[in-house]
């Protein structure tokens, strides 16, 4: 957050999950906005959404329903996506097919003119930084930031928990073992040339590690 920009990175489950999905996955009634609002943030305050990429896990919050009605759950949000992400995602092979199960969610956001499809490396503002990586989807991005004088790598499900910070062990849901390895060497050896941070997106015990922490050889 700086003082014009409210950014956040992803969006979680929502609450328009099918029954089935439901059913597999048992979510929480934990719903991002209520989450928020106890940090004195409301919805509409939300300037840009980072996706690290489109699965459900991570994009299906981008709409929130009410009865029979969906809206943005971030109105007034910028959403920064992968160029390459966006096209799987609006156009998944069989491969794929289960992990972008949310067309009309991805509808609702294309008609809302809102995203912005980068290529590659962008800079969002000041201190916070884009980067296409591949390996767990076509079209992953992690996010560089540089904030109150220290540095974070948010490295999305290349790294979703601590028990994937070895270099050899990737997911099972990674479309490219070879990019997610390379991924995590570049994002051991940024974090060793500035002292930096890993930041962890499915581990609520080990969100935020340090080099020292991991105990990584590159």
């Amino acid at each position: 957050m700086d003082e014009k920009r409210v950014i956040l990175i992803d969006t979680g489950l929502g609450n328009r999950l099918s029954f089935k999905q439901q059913d597999i996955y048992k979510p929480s009634e934990f719903l991002l906005p209520l989450s928020l609002s106890e940090l004195g943030l409301r919805d509409t305050d939300i300037t840009d959404v980072i996706m690290t990429h489109l699965h459900f896990d991570h994009a299906g919050g981008i709409v929130t329903g009410f009865g029979d009605h969906d809206a943005l759950t971030f109105p007034n949000a910028t959403y920064w996506i992968q160029a390459k992400e966006w096209e799987i995602a609006k156009h998944p092979d069989g491969l794929n097919q289960a992990a972008y199960s949310f067309d009309w969610q991805l509808s609702l956001l294309e008609s809302s003119g809102k995203i912005e499809l980068v290529e590659g490396e962008r800079e969002i503002t000041a201190g916070i930084k884009v980067k296409l990586v591949g390996g767990h989807s076509i079209g992953s991005q992690i996010v560089e930031i540089e904030a109150n004088d220290r540095y974070y790598i948010y490295a999305g499900d290349i790294i979703p928990t601590k028990f994937h910070t070895s270099l050899a062990i990737t997911s099972a849901y990674d479309v490219n073992r070879r990019e997610t390895y390379e991924a995590k060497r570049y994002i051991y050896n940024r974090l060793r040339e500035r002292g930096g941070f890993l930041l962890l997106d499915h581990d609520t015990r080990h969100w935020e590690l340090s080099l020292e922490d991991l105990k990584i050889k590159i």
